[in-house]
């Protein structure tokens, strides 16, 4: 199954996180198929804490792919942010 979720990257207590596609067989932070965004949680003053290509991510969906919950949670604030 493919699956939309996030990949942890950045230094120790410095998290980066890219919203990629994967197989859901993969490792969280191996292999994936596409990156589709990124979630920085300790952004700070003009740095961007988060993208996501809405268009990919919809498409995704569309032929099957699950989103994690906390994917579900960031895509909605995104949706929001937009409008």
């Amino acid at each position: 199954m493919v699956v939309i979720r996030l990949s942890r990257g950045g230094a120790k207590k410095r998290p980066f996180y890219n919203i990629v596609v994967s197989d859901s067989r993969e490792r969280r932070d191996g292999r994936f198929i596409e990156r589709v965004g990124f979630y920085n949680p300790m952004a700070s003053g003009g740095e961007q804490p988060l993208r996501v290509a809405v268009d990919r991510v919809s498409y995704w969906t569309s032929v099957g792919a699950r989103l994690s919950p906390t994917v579900t949670r960031l895509v909605d604030q995104a949706k929001t942010a937009a409008a």
